[in-house]
Formats: C-alpha cells, sequence, structure tokens
C-alpha cells in the first residue's frame, strides 16, 4: 500500500496511458475481454486517485518527480531550480482529479452498451483513455510544457471521440471546431510559454510564480493564456464551438468533453492564482473573470430556453452554469489582496465555485446521459417530435428530474447548496450580481420544466409504444452520477469542508506552492 501511495501521481496518468495502446490487441481476444479490462482498470485508477487524495488531506500536498532518486525531491542536487518532470499534487489538483475520475468511470460503464452495435470500439476506448490522460494529466502537472503537452492530449482524443459516429452528417462538423479551437488556443498557450520561457530560463510553474516580474511581456503572456483557456472552457464570447461540438459527441463522451472544459477552467485559476497572483492588483482581472461568468451564465440560458435539440439545449446550460464558477472564484480573485474581505466572503464565494464545479460535472453529466439514452432509443434529439417517455423509459425519467432540479438550485438538492453560497457571499461584494445569478436560475428551471413536458409526459404516442428502457449498464453509468447527487445533497457541509475548502485554500496559498518546490520563501 506505501508503494502504491507513494508512486500514485505517475500510476494515474502513466497506467491508463499503456492501455490506451493495449486495448486494440485485446480487443483480439474479444469485446468481454476489452470491457472487463477497461472497467477494471479504471476501477483501479479510481482507487489510488482515492488514496492519493486521502494522503494530500492528512499530508499536504504532494510533489512527485520523473527520475529523481526520491520522487519528492523537486530539484536536484547542486541545482537552484527544478530541471525534471515533475506533478505537483495540491488540493484544487485532486478535487479535479476526483471530479475528473468519477465522471470517467460513470461514463465508460455507460458507455459499453451504447457503443456496442458500432464499429471502431477498438479507436473508441483508447480515445477515452487518452482523454482521461489528458485531463488528469493537465491538474496534476507542475510545469507548463507538461500543462501544453497534456492539453494537446486531450483536444486530439476529445477532437476524435466528437466526430467517432461519422455517420451523422454533423458529427464531422462538430469534430473539426473543436479540433480549429484547440489548435488556435494550443498555439497560444505555447506562444506564452515561449515568452516566459525566453525571459527567465525556467518552465516550472512554482519557479516561474517565484521569479515573475509582471512586465509589459508578462502581462502579453497572461493575456494570451487567458484568452486559450476561456475559449476551451467555451466562455462567452468564444463559446460558439461548444453546442456544435456536445450536440454530436457520443453518449459518454458528452461529459468527458465537458469536464475538459473544467480542466481548462483549472488551467486559468492555476495561472492566475498561483502562476501571477503575487505579482499584481487582481481586482481588475477579477472583474474580467466576474464579467465573463455574468456574460456567459446569461447569455447561456438564454440561447437554451430557444432550442429545440435537446443536447444543443444542455451544451448551452453547460456554458450557462460555467458562468457560475467564473463568478464565484472570480470575486475571489477580485479581493484576493484584500484580508478583511477575502475572510469576510471571498473565501466563501471561491468555496461555492469550486463547489459549483464538481456538482455541475454531476448533473449536467447525468442530464446529457439522460439525453443520449433518449436518442439512443427513439433516434431523435427534436423536442418537437418527443412525448410520453416516461410511460417506458421510468428510470431515465427518474434520473432526468433529480438532474433538473439539481441544476435549477431547488433545495434540498447539491445544485442549491453551492448556489446559495455563491448568491450569500456574491451579494456581499455586489448584490446586483447576486440578483442576476438568482434569475439565471430561475429561467433555467423554466427551460427543463419545458424538456420534461416535451420528452415525458403526455400519452404514450404510437411511434415509441414498443420504445423501452436503456439497458442496464447505461442506467448503471447514470446511477453512479445520481448517487453522488443524493450524497453531496444530503451532506454537503461534509463536502465543502473535506474537498471543497482544501481546493479553495491550496489557490489563495501561493507561497505554499511555491515553497513546495523552491524550499523556504524569499
Amino acid at each position: 500500500m506505501e508503494y502504491l501511495t507513494v508512486h500514485s501521481p505517475i500510476l494515474i496518468v502513466a497506467i491508463p496511458l499503456l492501455a490506451a495502446f493495449i486495448i486494440p490487441l485485446l480487443s483480439r481476444l474479444g469485446s468481454k475481454v476489452r470491457d472487463t479490462f477497461n472497467v477494471s482498470l479504471l476501477g483501479f485508477v479510481t482507487f489510488l486517485v482515492a488514496i492519493l487524495a486521502i494522503d494530500i488531506y492528512a499530508n499536504g500536498a504532494r510533489i512527485y518527480t520523473l527520475g529523481a532518486s526520491v520522487p519528492e525531491l523537486a530539484r536536484p542536487e547542486g541545482y537552484m531550480v527544478p530541471v525534471r518532470i515533475m506533478f505537483q499534487v495540491d488540493g484544487i489538483s485532486i478535487f479535479m482529479g476526483l471530479t475528473i475520475t468519477v465522471v470517467a468511470l460513470a461514463a465508460l460503464v455507460y458507455s459499453l452498451q451504447f457503443v456496442k452495435n458500432e464499429t471502431g470500439q477498438d479507436r473508441f476506448y483508447s480515445l477515452f483513455m487518452l482523454l482521461y490522460v489528458g485531463m488528469i494529466g493537465l491538474v496534476f502537472t507542475g510545469d507548463m510544457f507538461n500543462l501544453f503537452v497534456f492539453l494537446e492530449i486531450l483536444s486530439i482524443a476529445g477532437a476524435g471521440l466528437a466526430s467517432y459516429r461519422v455517420n451523422l452528417a454533423d458529427a464531422v462538423e462538430g469534430g473539426f471546431k473543436y479540433i480549429v479551437i484547440s489548435a488556435v488556443s494550443a498555439l497560444l498557450v505555447l506562444f506564452a510559454i515561449g515568452i516566459l520561457y525566453g525571459q527567465y530560463n525556467l518552465l516550472s510553474i512554482a519557479a516561474l510564480a517565484n521569479t515573475m516580474q509582471f512586465n509589459t511581456l508578462d502581462m502579453i503572456a497572461l493575456a494570451m493564456l487567458a484568452i486559450a483557456f476561456v475559449m476551451k472552457l467555451a466562455g462567452v464570447p468564444l463559446h460558439m464551438w461548444a453546442p456544435d461540438t456536445y450536440a454530436v459527441a457520443p453518449a459518454g463522451i458528452t461529459p468527458m468533453i465537458y469536464m475538459s472544459s473544467a480542466a481548462s477552467m483549472y488551467a486559468l485559476y492555476r495561472v492566475t492564482f498561483t502562476l501571477y497572483g503575487g505579482q499584481f492588483d487582481t481586482m481588475p482581472i477579477g472583474w474580467v473573470v466576474i464579467i465573463l461568468g455574468v456574460l456567459s451564465m446569461f447569455i447561456g440560458v438564454m440561447m437554451a430556453i430557444y432550442q429545440t435539440d435537446i443536447k444543443r439545449l444542455m451544451a448551452y446550460h453547460a456554458i450557462s452554469q460555467s458562468g457560475y464558477m467564473l463568478l464565484g472564484v472570480g470575486v475571489g480573485l477580485a479581493v484576493l489582496t484584500d484580508p478583511v474581505a477575502l475572510a469576510n466572503y471571498g473565501r466563501d464565494a471561491m468555496n461555492g465555485g469550486i463547489f459549483h464545479i464538481i456538482n455541475n460535472a454531476l448533473y449536467k453529466g447525468m442530464l446529457f446521459l439522460t439525453a443520449e439514452a433518449i436518442f439512443f432509443r427513439i433516434g431523435t434529439r427534436d423536442l418537437n417530435k418527443m412525448g410520453g417517455l416516461a410511460h417506458n423509459m421510468k428510470w431515465t425519467t427518474i434520473f432526468f428530474i433529480i438532474g433538473a432540479l439539481a441544476i435549477s438550485g431547488i433545495p434540498p438538492f447539491n445544485g442549491f447548496a453551492s448556489k446559495l453560497l455563491i448568491y450569500e457571499s456574491v451579494f456581499r461584494f455586489n448584490p446586483l450580481l447576486s440578483i442576476i445569478a438568482m434569475f439565471v436560475s430561475l429561467v433555467t428551471l423554466a427551460s427543463f420544466t419545458k424538456v420534461f413536458y416535451s420528452a415525458f409526459t403526455g400519452p404514450e404516442m404510437p411511434a415509441y409504444r414498443e420504445v423501452r428502457e436503456v439497458p442496464k449498464s447505461m442506467i448503471i453509468g447514470m446511477g453512479i452520477m445520481v448517487a453522488c447527487i443524493i450524497f453531496f445533497s444530503i451532506f454537503p457541509g461534509l463536502v465543502v469542508d473535506t474537498i471543497v475548502a482544501p481546493a479553495t485554500d491550496a489557490l489563495i496559498d501561493q507561497a505554499s506552492y511555491i515553497n513546495g518546490v523552491m524550499g523556504a520563501a524569499p
């Protein structure tokens, strides 16, 4: 057990990476062998993430340096700065790691039956593992260049999966748009890394933060990084690719691509809080993040209510919900240099924004799965052609109701808990922002009421009389997320104290991140 705990950071990345190349060979032994291998492997990785989380919450952040005589040794003997590939996993990194892994496990189980009759399943599962590696590596890495490498891995795998169903006319378009925005954002990240490396001859995030001078070139690099990550997380006004990509991605993949957007949001937070956090007045940058959040919330939900394609509707709601996360953390960033305001409401606002990441990953991911369950059975995403599905798809109906109530912030579901944290704390910063956030929740409720009425209520339609509930593996995939939603709804305080607050503290405490690599504070 001690060996697994010590080496868990690299094992969590390396095992699924190796599996991505083994899966095509295993398929020659039969689909059951391959599926059993995939689920068992991701279950084992989930176990590794859990023991790493327990270790971090008990003993603090972990550093794992590849090639070092002792993995915790950040700098080789005689060197002033780190030079090897390094993972630096703190409270916010492991929070994202837990979220990504739970969603990936549910998505994998759900996909077993969904892609059973599709061709190219080897490619599907190999890309699935690479997408997971890209996300988990991005949130674990401690240097900028490997952040770029993992961003590229998740982008290429995500584009391949988004266009997996080439028999659908719009699948290639969705994948193409995703790879185009990914290429543009990757170039911006690479240029920014080049600017920082050219000035400081460093790639380690901690070492860069320790020497950052915040000159004109640094500000240009910050702008490039911010635009790149806002584009990848589909924040308004750089959101146009998201509905086209989310709508066509296979069922289990839509929550994964959505999680890759959340990983990009993590990268934005890591850059603004950790890389640049101690170098400038954070109020203007905080307001930029807040405005992006409000625009995403409002425009996302307004676009959603006009949609008749159930997955495009949910894609716009995903954009809207990302706005809550940007709003909460943006308020914390705005008051980061004001200790009184940070203690009074800034930290709570950040808790709300970060809590909303995992809540939204669960109920939004589950709602995407219910939408694909409907498409799986009746072959259309058009709400105007649906009706009466509750008669034959009872589990899907129940799961949809739970997800819809949670995303609308209805008590006692987990969406209410994180939104209430945001409402209360943001109100103390600026009441108007809180009122807008509450209004968006009301429109969200109205929008999902429309979906429920269109898809599930009414008499049985003759065309769908023979429709049956989806296979068990798809129900289990949705059930994993529902179980987490119910647990988070019953024990929101426990979740905030155990995994959310350490994530917030890790973002706020830039000195600890730097000292973990560079030693005592200068």
